[in-house]
């Protein structure tokens, strides 16, 4: 189905941070004012991915931070590398831009959007929004190989992009699975399950921690390598690691940090927070509720510190060390607890 990347169709855009359905926000008796933290920027979003946020002015914001060019009007953040900036149009064409020359060094179309891209050696990896999963030879314009996984008919817009590790490719797919493939021989891929759920299960996050590969669906999340474990946990909004701890973020109000293996090391419960991103860092938690209550705890969730910084009317999004919220640009590292 050729929909608009915009459209319910290709991602149910589940800002996590729109309404739940109940009339119950978490009210906390004390908060505290995050003023000498915050900046402003100019701009509100039209695209959001698990890599960054398109914004109406054509600018845009990654996990690395401010975007280094300006995109066209037709053109909006899919996410980035070392080396380069992957954009897309709503028709099918993935944009590469060589990140040192800011400059457009190749154009692929194909019949579906495409919602995740990543390149190693010459070599495209790409998701498109009929979970279609590929590998593109790009000095020959070649499909090297190309399959289907399983329709998926509602997904949250942070698809997580293919990961490259030594001469494997690991591409998380829409509907649940990890296809870790050779790229050396990539037609005998080998799947790993992380959640059947029936709908918004397509792989959110996606991190690698040495040799320890932590990945999670809105509903479940396993780590394989060095330690393995699973975990599930309806409502998952984000993802962070720190160290050698792992922490959820619910839409439940939890934020549960556990060990390499998953087992819980320590849980706090904000009544009727619902959770639209978060991040760790620093000996630090951070968790931001959508009505606007910026919560920041130590690393075993023991004592914590609460600010106001307004309700999420637009978008969150966690760039290194900063919170855009809406129009605002919180410091993260410039509030204590």
């Amino acid at each position: 189905m050729r929909s608009s990347i915009y459209s319910i169709f290709i991602i149910l855009t589940i800002f996590i941070f729109t309404g739940c359905g109940s009339k119950k926000y978490f009210e906390p008796a004390q908060t505290s004012s995050a003023e000498g933290a915050i900046t402003t920027h100019k701009g509100t979003s039209k695209y959001l991915t698990r890599d960054g946020v398109t914004f109406t002015n054509n600018k845009y914001v990654s996990k690395y931070g401010s975007g280094k060019i300006v995109l066209n009007s037709n053109e909006v953040f899919l996410s980035a590398n070392k080396s380069y900036i992957f954009t897309t149009d709503q028709y099918g064409k993935l944009f590469i831009t060589k990140k040192s020359t800011k400059k457009l060094v190749k154009t692929v179309k194909f019949d579906v959007p495409i919602v995740s891209a990543g390149v190693k050696n010459g070599l495209l990896v790409y998701l498109l929004q009929d979970n279609t999963f590929g590998i593109y030879k790009l000095s020959t314009d070649t499909k090297i190989v190309e399959n289907k996984s399983e329709d998926a008919f509602a997904v949250d817009s942070r698809i997580a992009s293919p990961m490259f590790i030594d001469n494997l490719v690991v591409v998380p797919t829409l509907d649940g699975k990890l296809l870790i493939m050779d790229m050396n021989n990539p037609e005998n891929a080998k799947v790993i399950y992380i959640s059947s759920s029936t709908k918004l299960n397509n792989v959110i996050y996606l991190s690698r921690v040495g040799n320890l590969l932590v990945a999670s669906t809105p509903n479940r999340v396993m780590t394989i390598g060095t330690a393995e474990g699973e975990y599930n946990r309806q409502g998952i909004s984000e993802v962070a690691i720190s160290k050698n701890s792992i922490y959820l973020f619910t839409k439940a109000g939890e934020i549960i940090k556990m060990n390499s293996s998953l087992e819980q090391q320590a849980y706090k419960k904000f009544k009727f927070a619902h959770f639209s991103t978060g991040t760790a860092f620093g000996g630090k938690v951070y968790g931001l509720d959508q009505q606007g209550s910026l919560i920041v705890a130590d690393a075993n969730l023991k004592r914590y510190r609460i600010y106001d910084i307004g309700k999420v009317e637009d978008f969150a999004f966690v760039s290194g060390h900063k919170l855009f919220k809406d129009e605002l640009i919180i410091a993260l590292d410039k509030l204590s607890l």
